[in-house]
């Protein structure tokens, strides 16, 4: 259970320091991808990043299972 507790904890961490990132550096934005939903109308701006959200997930996925591994 220590396990999971550790790992929260570092999850948390890593949020917080993107968010500071994010706040600070704000002309950094996601890149749009040829897959995301824009739609423009007559003052209305609707974007949902579905492909960028894929590849997030993924690179993430990636990255916490090799963490996961080297302390294995």
């Amino acid at each position: 259970m220590t396990e999971l507790g550790r790992l929260l904890v570092v999850f948390g961490v890593v949020l917080v320091l993107v968010g500071l990132f994010f706040l600070l550096v704000p002309r950094v934005s996601l890149p749009r991808l040829p897959g995301d939903i824009l739609i423009q109308r007559d003052g209305f701006t609707f974007y949902f990043p579905v492909v960028t959200s894929i590849v997030i997930s993924v690179v993430l996925t990636l990255l916490l299972n090799a963490l996961w591994w080297a302390r294995r």
